[in-house]
């Protein structure tokens, strides 16, 4: 985690979801607990996972396009094409609204926030 992180500590965030509650990983975590800082999330909690936003954004462009793709390779091309469509800055915007986010959701403890 050096590489990543001055502090040689990197931040893990997970949302409980069923992969990362399964026994791998479980167990993965656990044996590199001391590489990391756990931070420990509400199941499924589109505030803290700024992979909803961009999940959101790509499926709002697949449904625009037209035709709309017919098969697994068109949805994956369709995927790739919104993906590069998105502005520069898009993933940096989102990862600069985590402090927010964070501050919220510790302050808030319910319900989805505004950022």
């Amino acid at each position: 985690m050096s590489i990543v992180h001055s502090d040689e500590f990197g931040q893990f965030q997970e949302d409980n979801a069923t992969p990362h509650t399964s026994r791998v990983a479980t167990e993965w975590l656990q044996e590199h607990s001391s590489d990391f800082r756990h931070f420990h999330c509400p199941p499924k909690s589109p505030d803290m996972n700024i992979f909803e936003p961009i999940w959101v954004a790509l499926q709002c462009a697949v449904q625009k396009r037209s035709p709309p793709p017919g098969t697994p390779m068109d949805l994956r091309i369709s995927l790739q094409d919104s993906w590069c469509e998105e502005p520069p800055g898009y993933l940096q915007t989102l990862v600069d609204t985590m402090p927010r986010r964070v501050a919220s959701f510790l302050c808030a403890h319910v319900g989805p926030q505004r950022y």
